[in-house]
């Protein structure tokens, strides 16, 4: 019998570190596409002319994971006037005064605005990285909203990478948080003392 509280199903840890595997996969080849400083990294997909053509498939197969899991996690991640008051004491969040934080459901105010920048940037990285999609659409549109979707391309690509580097960073300063992600399961106390208010509604107490 596992001990502890389930947090993620296997299908919803399956499904996030596909969506991480695609992200990392983007990131690395998008710069090697922003500057030619970092044009060496296409050879990780084979070269450049590979490059170009695998990084916008796989940016779609991202962004279908990506709202698969969303779909699961949207209903979790509303913002309240708790996560208000949560981010108003972002002092406290920093110098872990967890007791001078209002109790938090199964995300606080930081995950759950992680979340909208990240469902933005993706729809945003999405409608702009077909418009510069060649040579499938991007001849179909007028040059100047080309270049116009190349400056959004750029400009999401640069926010998702902070945000999601955020994240990860916010992942291990949270000790257990990363089990939660690879084996699915918080202990008692982690849940207690992290997300009380989820805590409650799961255990009934």
């Amino acid at each position: 019998m596992r001990k502890g509280i389930e947090r993620y199903t296997a299908n919803e840890r399956v499904n996030h570190w596909f969506t991480a595997i695609t992200f990392v996969t983007l990131a690395l080849s998008g710069l090697a596409l922003f500057h030619p400083a970092m044009f060496w990294l296409t050879n990780l997909l084979g070269g450049g002319t590979w490059t170009r053509i695998l990084h916008p498939f796989i940016g779609v197969a991202m962004f279908v994971s990506f709202f698969a899991m969303a779909r699961s996690f949207w209903v979790h991640n509303k913002l309240t006037r708790t996560d208000a008051e949560w981010l108003a004491h972002w002092r406290d969040v920093m110098n872990n005064r967890e007791e001078a934080l209002p109790d938090v459901g199964r995300y606080n105010g930081g995950q759950k605005m992680l979340f909208w920048v990240m469902f933005l940037t993706m729809i945003l990285l999405l409608v702009s990285g077909i418009v510069i999609w060649q040579p499938y659409f991007a001849p179909v549109f007028p040059i100047t909203l080309v270049r116009l979707a190349a400056l959004t391309h750029a400009i999401c690509a640069f926010v998702l990478i902070f945000g999601i580097i955020v994240h990860i960073y916010a992942s291990f300063w949270i000790k257990g948080s990363m089990r939660a992600m690879t084996r699915g399961y918080v202990s008692s106390a982690w849940a207690k003392k992290h997300h009380t208010a989820w805590y409650r509604d799961i255990s009934g107490s």
